[in-house]
């Protein structure tokens, strides 16, 4: 029995942090040999930080990053570790991680397969290795091997799937199986989306069962760069059974999972296995590979300990989507704040849906970082902000953290105030209210005075509507500014697929919390939480009042009873018709047949064909208010975000010719 103490560590790290990012690593490898763990699997490109994009060509990122390499490899006194940075290697870049083990860098495998699709753009920058190739590179006067290598250390044979390796069906694993490799690291980067954690662990196990080995995957954490999420997801796994799995959505510089392997046991697992795998290439080889490197390591006496993998309670909720989007948005929102060095949160509070969600995940940050690390050290990371060391309660540091400001206008209605109010009030958040109604009528005066004529709701409607948005946006800033604080944006991705917001009024703002959730979902999301709540323990009740509420712009005068599913359609039609036409790339006679079958027991084939018309045609002309829309955190993949998922042209024929081909088109001569 060869038993080996192995664990996967996650760091939130920040691209070109070089200090930082050292220390988390330092810190974890320290926590690791503390615990007496041999082998030891850190994220992708963790020295640099995964996301620093165009300056993966700048030579000094290589410079510091081999400098960073060298001052950790002192560190690792009998321990085997992977750390992972960009190499250029004959005038290309790869993506590589390093093994180092007992102070010695052993060598450099390099990604195979590059992540380009959606949010990531990997082959923008790298290149990807080829099969079967090694070549040497120099590091501090010395050579090592670099490529398609595996290693060798104390008789134990480790080599590397990094991230995106495993999700492709040509996964290096299979080449790592036919060579008797004992431990596959998975170093990586892989961006939170909903329901993510289950594809992650089925490529885990299966690849742990169908190669025989123990498997080691250890993914980035928190808000990296500014758009993406890192989970933090951790998962050890042994011959198909997985072993041990760490906290998602931890406020923690570093976590570890660590848990005891059985290398005798996957090479019987190994030895029993009839499958006869060919390389990732088709090629049918056999005995040992050029591209494997030896060290003698020395794997101290481990006695045998219980495995016990256990998921969190929430993890096991039939409300897991909910649950994950509270966490993921509100870790999100705490890297952004304290990576920027701002003083908190400040919200156009408006007593609808959108403006009370973003205030309640602002409170969630709160919760989870406590819950997460205590209160001293969620003031520790804090340390910048005056005036939290005397909070003491969540509602305490909600006060400091967080300002919501209510903004009414003669069309502003008692329901919205009261529900904004009540919000405040629950969540313990600085609160004010001011009218605008002096501010509108004297922008309105000036342009009368201008154009020499009154300004009605027949003739200038969404002018009017529009000013009242807009003159919302300079006060809401000011109090940013004072606060020295982050303006959150407003606006859900439902209305950024249809323009149903105003530019440089509810869309002003640093980042869009939510401006990667549809409105039907955010619209049960803050139902659940106020009724089923964070893990079935934590209720918001002051959402009760906006959960009664229909939602509404209240941009119009009260009695044209203005609400946004008459101004647009209902919501649900609205995400259905975007899912069928934006990410799967329906034609509109092809969305009209699918919705008429979804929907047409509910609304007439008339008013459907209306409601695909219209998303049509402002979903083409408001492509330029979504290349304005402030930072958003991706979700899903449904992200409208033209800069890192859906890109559309600003200008467009606007589906002219397919509407008309919808028009004429009748249904039961199209089956």
């Amino acid at each position: 029995m060869k038993l080996i103490k192995v664990a996967a560590g996650v760091l939130n790290q920040t691209p070109l942090d070089w200090d930082r990012n050292k220390q988390h690593i330092i810190d974890a490898i320290t926590e690791a040999k503390a615990q007496q763990i041999s082998v030891l699997c850190l994220p992708e490109l963790c020295i640099p930080g995964y996301g620093c994009e165009d300056a993966f060509y700048s030579h000094g990122t290589f410079e510091k990053s081999f400098e960073v390499l060298q001052e950790i490899v002192p560190y690792t006194e009998d321990i085997i570790v992977s750390v992972g940075l960009p190499v250029k290697y004959i005038n290309r870049i790869y993506n590589t991680a390093c093994l180092i083990a007992d102070k010695k860098i052993l060598g450099f495998s390099a990604k195979r397969y590059l992540a380009g699709d959606g949010i990531h753009y990997e082959p923008r920058w790298f290149n990807p290795w080829p099969q079967g190739e090694q070549g040497e590179i120099e590091v501090g006067g010395k050579a090592y091997p670099i490529g398609d290598v595996y290693y060798a250390c104390g008789g134990v044979k480790i080599g590397f799937e990094i991230c995106e390796d495993a999700w492709v069906a040509s996964r290096p694993g299979r080449d790592l199986y036919r060579h008797g490799v004992d431990i596959i690291l998975n170093p990586s980067a892989s961006h939170f989306a909903f329901g993510k954690m289950d594809i992650r662990e089925r490529f885990v196990l299966e690849g742990s069962r169908a190669f025989g080995v123990s498997y080691i995957y250890a993914n980035l954490l928190g808000n990296e760069a500014g758009r993406a999420i890192y989970d933090g997801s951790t998962l050890i796994a042994s011959g198909g059974k997985l072993l041990a799995t760490g906290k998602r959505f931890s406020y923690a510089d570093y976590e570890l999972i660590s848990c005891v392997i059985d290398i005798d046991l996957t090479r019987l697992m190994q030895a029993q296995t009839k499958a006869q795998f060919t390389s990732a290439a088709g090629i049918h080889t056999s005995g040992e590979a050029k591209g494997v490197f030896s060290y003698d390591f020395n794997f101290p006496f481990i006695r045998p300990k219980p495995v016990h993998a256990r998921f969190e309670s929430w993890e096991n909720s039939p409300y897991i989507k909910e649950e994950e989007f509270a966490r993921a948005v509100a870790l999100a929102l705490f890297d952004y704040m304290r990576k920027s060095r701002s003083r908190g949160f400040v919200v156009s509070l408006s007593g609808g849906a959108d403006s009370s969600a973003v205030s309640a995940l602002c409170y969630l940050m709160i919760h989870f970082a406590i819950e997460s690390i205590g209160i001293e050290e969620f003031k520790k990371k804090l340390f910048y902000m005056p005036g939290l060391a005397e909070c003491h309660t969540p509602k305490e540091l909600a006060s400091k953290l967080i300002t919501c400001i209510y903004q009414s206008t003669v069309n502003s209605s008692d329901d919205t105030r009261s529900s904004a109010e009540s919000l405040a009030k629950d969540l313990g958040v600085t609160y004010f209210e001011i009218g605008i109604d002096t501010l509108v009528r004297e922008y309105l005066g000036l342009i009368e005075g201008g154009i020499h004529r009154e300004l009605s709701w027949k003739t200038d409607d969404i002018a009017l509507q529009n000013i009242q948005a807009r003159v919302r946006a300079p006060s809401v800033w000011l109090l940013a500014n004072i606060n020295n604080a982050l303006l959150l944006s407003t606006s859900n991705r439902s209305e950024a697929a249809v323009g149903y917001a105003t530019m440089d009024g509810d869309t002003a703002g640093s980042i869009s919390p939510i401006a990667g959730i549809d409105k039907a979902f955010l619209r049960r999301w803050l139902l659940w939480l106020e009724r089923e709540g964070i893990d079935g323990k934590l209720q918001i009740k002051g959402l009760s009042k906006v959960n009664s509420l229909q939602p509404s712009a209240e941009l119009r005068p009260l009695e044209m009873t203005q609400t946004d599913e008459a101004d647009l359609m209902p919501y649900e039609v609205l995400d259905a018709i975007e899912k069928c036409a934006i990410r799967d790339k329906q034609t509109p006679k092809d969305v009209l047949q699918l919705m008429v079958v979804k929907f047409g027991h509910v609304y007439t084939e008339t008013q459907i064909r209306l409601y695909i018309e219209r998303f049509f045609r402002l979903w083409s002309r408001n492509q330029w208010k979504r290349e304005r829309y402030a930072p958003s955190f991706h979700l899903d993949d449904e992200n409208l975000d033209p800069k890192t998922w859906c890109r559309f042209p600003i200008l467009s024929g606007g589906f002219e010719k397919e509407l008309e081909e919808m028009r004429q088109i009748k249904l039961d001569d199209s089956k």
